[in-house]
Formats: structure tokens, sequence, C-alpha cells
């Protein structure tokens, strides 16, 4: 049964969205700090670039992914540094990640990052990811082992115009780079470590809590009930024309927080806290919501806001083995009214032993609904989080982590988590069904009501807490929201409120193919031995942005029942045999480190953390509906898009070769068209004579062999046999192009047995950059990577003549083909 609601309309003043297009050049995506200064624009195409990494993967395609550093050197450096990244060309630096231990990175050393020539950042990268660099290398833009259980980040959007290199002074082990790659320097300006990006850094501080994205002018809110009986679904039209959803707020005030979860706090006798919170100005009170444990009695303190005494907070008797529980304290609106934060203090009275605390939820009254504006998670894990907060403890007794549950009806902590799970969002935008994934996992949480705090999405577990989601959703004439219940449990009571506004520059992008729709797709299943888990397999042209994945284990206990984390994350954009993104791990991609261990507390695996690209939200074991070992994370990749012109593969690994038992789910973000971008228009087969011909290929000094062997990735165990070439003498040759084309990708398959490859490129005798390869792999010897071509070399012409000049002292230039793609391929019209 469909049922068809209507919608209550309210103007929203304020409310951040946005229509802006993305600054810099038209075939990129935002550079330097515009990438978070223009979340609006997520949904700009990007055929001008390409996203690579560097990591230390294992080259034979087995586990040594960086123990002892086998790969995590491209080569040792003169001075006896390792070289991690090494790139010639116009790009920017997306996302930098180690692991050395768990609690620290300070036996790699020193970190020296280059950009055109000049050192931009060196020192101690402990020192680095601890934030003691000072702005913009703060967090959440750098992280440590406790900010991520585990790993070290920096994620500073670092652009360059013609070079960048990354080094440590020793070997560092586990690590990867990930960066841009543009076809040319238009709209790039290097980075410069003087800017302190204090408005950026302030905006990600606000993750999981406030939009991210600027505001956008007649902004309005539509708001249903949403009451749907166990297999039905209800279709709630949205405001038609041309515009952008800014926001989804969901409440299911009958789905109940997850009762068992881990956390770190602490414990004070005489003494007590401080903190500041955010409020919104318009506020008619505020509500504070304090986690405590209650297995301490008759814990007392005084709750002061502003200096005055607001109440007083009550443990009541000793739960007997600890135990949640939730304190809310409703403040008064003369004392929090026009005020943007407001200073917070407990005062200890009396207690069995201590009065704890392990996190703070702050609700502001607007409009009538209580609005999460700020959270405070606090504890020797969340040193960062403090400061900001300015928190601070007088008196403590103790600090540490703790795993316990709140009370709850085990009937209707069933019955929420199977809604959660079956009751399923879908939006369909001027036709076209482009997200349809359970309500848990799109926001956040796929194992229960677990608090997930993003950039883009948030779950609130306080008392019908919202599921909120900022991403940015254009449409040309029409959209739709569905919920459908396959849970099996009737739905009551809930409500959706939609936020859009107004956007005349949607239409004529969709149209034109410069902006995609948003997607979030979704699918579950057991893992199959031997072939990896795909996040997503898509056609046409898109950028994709992250995955929330649930990972249910199946396998025993008396072994390693986090076994299948060891699995390496492989993407495969535009068809490519070779993956352009390699990882190390299921935990290092999620930028964590060590099956996510908390290292101060017993070397506990498994321990929550948010930052706002990356977390791990939950873990369960054999219990709440888990049977065995289960996981909850998320990785977005906003600096780290990854954008494809011509289809996408990403994948992960369960396990070692995908060889761990377990039930998968996950729920991947992306953009995108389902027409390409870019279309194949020549290929050269260098070891084909009568190829070889019809282009004019030429190569003095070549050297030919047929080549047996693998590409990396999942076709590591697949040999491959065809003729290769080398030469250190220029290559040349001619090819037909489409004389309407934005741009050229010239694709190359080639033997990497040696690295380090360099040729400069000319276009009719134009040098339009280098092609510079530092990889190399003598076990899986095949390798396709590619060179972008920009259109002020290729424009209006149906062919080109090519040639590539190895640079001296390079070792010989290697092919076997050449694949020529005009970029700009016709878009796909938005249809009703």
């Amino acid at each position: 049964m469909l049922v068809v609601l209507g919608m209550v309309l309210a103007l929203v003043v304020g409310v951040p969205a946005g229509a802006a297009p993305a600054p810099g050049a038209s075939d990129k995506g935002p550079v330097g700090w515009d990438v978070y200064r223009s979340i609006d624009g997520l949904a700009r195409m990007r055929p001008g670039e390409q996203v690579k990494q560097f990591s230390s993967f294992d080259r034979t395609g087995n586990n040594d992914d960086g123990f002892v550093g086998t790969y995590s050197c491209l080569r040792q450096e003169p001075n006896g540094d390792c070289l991690l990244a090494d790139a010639r060309g116009a790009g920017e630096i997306s996302s930098i990640w180690f692991t050395y231990q768990s609690t620290s990175v300070a036996a790699i050393g020193r970190i020296t990052i280059e950009l055109d020539g000049r050192v931009v950042l060196q020192g101690s990268l402990q020192d680095i990811v601890n934030g003691s660099k000072g702005a913009p290398f703060v967090w959440p833009l750098v992280g440590n082992s406790a900010d991520t259980m585990g790993g070290a980040v920096i994620k500073v959007p670092m652009p360059y115009t013609t070079s960048m290199r990354i080094t440590t002074e020793n070997n560092p082990h586990f690590y990867h780079v990930t960066y841009r790659q543009f076809a040319d320097a238009a709209g790039v300006r290097t980075f410069n470590p003087g800017d302190r990006a204090t408005d950026v850094i302030q905006r990600l501080r606000g993750f999981g809590v406030r939009d991210p994205k600027p505001a956008a002018p007649g902004a309005r809110a539509q708001a249903a009930a949403v009451d749907v009986p166990a297999g039905s679904a209800v279709a709630i039209p949205l405001q038609s024309g041309t515009r952008r959803i800014t926001q989804l707020n969901l409440r299911l005030p009958q789905v109940i927080a997850a009762p068992g979860l881990a956390d770190d706090g602490r414990a004070y006798g005489a003494g007590g806290s401080s903190f500041t919170a955010a409020v919104a100005p318009d506020n008619d009170g505020v509500r504070i919501t304090r986690r405590i444990d209650a297995g301490i009695g008759e814990q007392r303190a005084d709750l002061l806001v502003g200096g005055r005494s607001v109440g007083q907070l009550y443990s009541g008797p000793a739960r007997a083995g600890g135990g949640w529980m939730d304190q809310v304290v409703d403040v008064p609106a003369d004392l929090t009214r026009n005020r943007s934060q407001l200073q917070v203090a407990t005062r200890f009275v009396s207690s069995s032993e201590d009065v704890n605390e392990f996190r703070y939820e702050v609700h502001s009254l607007v409009g009538g609904r209580w609005v999460r504006t700020d959270v405070l998670d606090l504890g020797h894990n969340h040193p960062n989080e403090e400061a900001v907060h300015g928190y601070r403890v007088d008196g403590q007794r103790w600090s540490g982590l703790r795993r316990f549950r709140y009370p709850a009806d085990p009937g209707q902590a069933t019955a929420s988590e199977a809604v959660l799970e079956g009751l399923r969002l879908r939006l369909t935008f001027d036709g076209q069904t482009t997200v349809d994934a359970p309500v848990g996992e799109f926001f956040g949480s796929g194992l229960g009501k677990y608090a997930s705090r993003t950039l883009l999405h948030s779950i609130d577990t306080t008392d019908n807490g919202a599921f909120t989601a900022w991403w940015p959703m254009p449409y040309a004439r029409s959209a739709v929201a569905e919920l459908v219940n396959t849970s099996g449990v009737p739905v009551t009571g809930g409500s959706l409120e939609v936020v859009s506004a107004p956007d005349p520059g949607v239409a004529a992008g969709l149209r034109d193919g410069t902006i995609g729709y948003f997607h979030a797709t979704q699918h579950r299943g057991e893992t199959v031995s031997g072939q990896d888990w795909n996040f997503l397999t898509a056609r046409g042209r898109g950028v994709f942005y992250g995955v929330t994945s649930t990972m249910r284990g199946s396998i025993p206990p008396g072994q390693n029942q986090l076994n299948y984390l060891e699995g390496d994350e492989r993407m495969y954009p535009n068809g490519s045999a070779s993956p352009a993104i390699h990882g190390t791990g299921s935990e290092d991609f999620y930028e964590s480190g060590w099956y996510f261990q908390d290292g101060r507390d017993g070397y506990v695996e498994g321990v929550p953390y948010a930052m706002p690209q990356a977390g791990l939200v939950s873990r369960e074991d054999a219990g709440d509906g888990c049977r065995y070992v289960c996981l909850n994370a998320y990785r977005l990749m906003i600096g780290d898009g990854v954008p494809f012109g011509n289809g996408i593969e990403f994948d992960i690994e369960h396990g070692d070769r995908s060889s761990m038992p377990a039930d998968y789910s996950s729920t991947a973000y992306w953009y995108g068209l389902a027409t390409p971008s870019m279309s194949q228009s020549d290929v050269v087969e260098v070891g084909d004579d009568a190829s070889r011909s019809q282009h004019g290929y030429s190569a003095p000094g070549e050297t030919r062999e047929s080549l047996t062997s693998t590409f990396e990735g999942k076709r590591d165990r697949t040999p491959v046999t065809g003729t290769t070439t080398s030469t250190t003498q220029p290559v040349t040759f001619t090819a037909r192009v489409d004389q309407s084309n934005g741009g050229l990708r010239l694709h190359r398959v080639s033997d990497q047995a040696q690295a380090f490859q360099h040729a400069r490129v000319f276009v009719n005798d134009r040098l339009v950059g280098e092609w510079y390869q530092p990889l190399g792999n003598t076990h899986s010897r095949w390798l396709e990577d590619s060179f972008d071509i920009p259109a002020s070399a290729t424009a209006g012409q149906s062919a080109v003549r090519v040639r590539l000049e190895p640079v001296a002292g390079a070792p010989a230039w290697s092919a076997s083909r050449y694949t020529v793609f005009s970029q700009g391929a016709p878009p796909q019209p938005a249809q009703d």
C-alpha cells in the first residue's frame, strides 16, 4: 500500500544550504580551503581531475601492508629519509593517515612536505597530529591516536601547481597519502601555511551538530507526520521547481537508543567541572543531558549556568555492576535567550565515592522543538574536544573507559533495531529514484540507534533525538520522499522535515551535466570467499564521497573474531584494471588503527570514536542482535572525493584476500548522472604493427618483450600475457579525438617493474606537462595509469600528435597500449 501525504511549509531563516557554484576552474572541484567552504557544491562533476593514492600496501597482494615497513618507502633519499609520495604537475594533497603503535607515531620522527619546491610543513609528526604546530594544523584537521583510536591524520588540503613530495625521517610502516591530480593549474594557488583558515576550523568543529554548508536564501521547511503500518509505504511530495534539499530531519519517538556502549570519562571529589556550550540565540530554553555511571551511588552535584544554580544532579542508590544513566536539566529561558554560548559548571556536593561524567548533550528549544546545538564527549580519549569546549575538571580522582548498558526493555530494543533496519528511505528526483537505504544506516548507524556524528549526517540518541542529514540534493522539477516499512513493526508518531531552497542554476547544471543527482546506494549480504565486498559499482559520471558500513562477523569464539578487518579497500575508476586507491586494512580505511584500539585502557579493541570524516559508531558482542562481533563505521571523503567519468568500482576485502565470513551491509554516498563524461576516441596497440602504422607510431631505440604477469588488486592472481615496449627515446603517435572535446585523458597499460618512469608530454609540439610514475612492482607488473591533457591544448581538434620524451636518467618508458578518451560526452536531460 502506498499512501501520499501532504506537508506543512514554513519559511526557514538562515538555514545553511546553497546554490553557489564551486570556486576554481570549471573542470575541477573546489581547491584548497574552498573544499570545506563550498560543501554546497558537492554535486558538481569533476572531469578535469583524478584522485590517486600512495600507500604501504603489500605489492604481492598478501597482508604485509606495513607491519615491518617492507613496501612503505618508494625509495630511500640520500639523507636517509623515506620517500612516501612524489607527484608532478598541479594537484592537491587531500588526506594523510598513519599508524605505527596504537598510542603513538613518535617513532616515525620528522615529516617534511614540499610543494612546488618549497617546504610548507616540517616537524615531528607526533607534534603535528597533536596540534602543536597551531592553526591550520589543529583538531579536527589533524588528529592523534586518542582522537582516532589508533591512527593519526592530517586533513588540511594542500594544493600545488608543479610538484609535491612527502618524506619521513624513519620508515612509517603503515600510511596512506591521498591526493588529487589536475589537468592544469588554472584556479590553483600553492598552499600557504600562514593561512590559519579559522572559519573552516570552526565549521568543522561543529560536525554532527551544525550544517556545514553556507546559508541559502529562501530556504523553506516542509513537515509531515510519519505513520507507516508494517508492509506499507508513505510518499511525501516535496516542493516542485528547480531546488536543492539542504536538510533532512527524521524523528521516530518509538525508537530507543541502543542500550550498550563504551565511553570514556572522568570523576572528581571535592571540586567540580566546567565548560562552554553553544546554544541557539533564539532559544526558549536549553536542555542539558549528562551521562554518568550509576554504579557509584548517592552522587550529588550542583549544576550552574552563568554562575547561577539551575538544579542538582542526583544519581540515587548505587546500581549493582554499574550502568549508564542520563541526567536531564532544563535551563529557563531567562538565563539562555539571546546568548550563543553558556558557561556550564558542576560542583561536588556529596557521593559514596566520587562524581563522574562521560558526555554532555546540549539542546536549544527553538520553535517548540528541541534542537541539538552542542556535544561534549569528554574523557582522556577526547583531549581536543575538551580543549575546544574549555573543559576543566578540579579534584579529579579517576579517568578511564567503561562498557555499560542503559536499562531498556528487551522487546522495545529489538523492535527499535528492526525499525532502523527495515524502514527504508527512498528519494526520487525528477522521476529517478537515487536513494534507497535503511534509515539507520543512511543516517550513520546500522546496528541500532547509536550516536553517529559526522560532517554530513548525525543521530541524536537522546529521547526522540533526530536523525539528520545535510547532503545537498539538487533537482530540476520534482522530488518525492518515501518511507517504506519492511520491518514488520508499525511505525507511529514519527515526523519528517525536509528543508529546501530555490536554486535557479540546478536545472541547467543537470541538463548540461556539470552537476549530478545525490545517490545513496545500499546493499546487504553474506560475504563470498575470494570476492571483495562492493561498496559501489556505477556507470556514467560522478563523484564518490563516502560510505557507512555495517560489518557483522561470522567468526566464532576461539579465533580472531575481528579478522575480517584484515582487508584492503581498492578503487577502480573508469574501468581501469589497476586500483587508483589501494589501502592497507579496513580500520585503516576508517582512519583508525589496530582494530580501532584504545591503547590507553589496556589495548581495548573496537572502541567508538568520532571525527568529521571517519569514525567507529559502535561495537556489539554476542548480543543486541549480533551473533559474534559486529562493527559499524563510516568514512567520508570530502576533500578526497573520487571523480569518475565512465564508471567506478569501489571494493573492500573482508579479511586477507577476502577469506573471512561475515554479513556485510553498506550505504555509499555519491553524486552522478547515468551518461559518461568521457568517451573512447582511439586506441594505439603498441605491440601491433598495423596499429603502429595506422597511428604513425615511432619509438627509436625501442625494445619489445612478451610479458606474462598480473595487475594489482583483485586481479593479482589472474595472469595476463601481452607485448610491452620500452625506450629512452621520444615516443610519437597521432590519435583521433572528438572535435568537441573538453580535454583528453591518455590512458596507458605498461610494465611497472621499473619505478620512477618519467616523460614530458607534448601535444602538437606544445608541452602540456610531465607524466611521472614513481610506483613500481616486480610481482604484479601490469599497470594502468592516466594522464590528463587540458582542453586548452586540444579543443576544436579532431586529431592530435602526441610526443612523450623520457627524462634523462629515468628508467626506460614502458607501454603496451595507449587509449585516448575525449572529455565532454553528451549529458543526460533531467526527466520527470
